[in-house]
């Protein structure tokens, strides 16, 4: 049970996080506080790729996250 991803849609209180599997299955998908965020994402191994929609306050957890030793990717809008 290896993760592929976690996507993250982010809020301005509620962020709503997906954790996909390798083999293409969502493991869970959860409504998470903005105070427990990054503790939860703590609890995924490093090297992790997290993608979330780019914006103002994308950048600010993407940087959060980078120091933590994930791979962040911050996805256009459009897209």
């Amino acid at each position: 049970m290896s993760i592929k991803a976690i996507g993250i849609d982010l809020a301005k209180s509620v962020f709503q996080v997906c954790v996909l599997l390798e083999d293409g299955s969502i493991l869970w998908n959860r409504k998470i506080k903005r105070e427990k965020l990054l503790h939860t994402l703590l609890e995924f191994p490093t090297g992790t790729l997290v993608a979330m929609e780019s914006c103002a306050r994308s950048h600010y957890w993407g940087r959060r996250l980078q120091q933590a030793g994930y791979q962040v990717k911050l996805i256009p809008a459009q897209h």
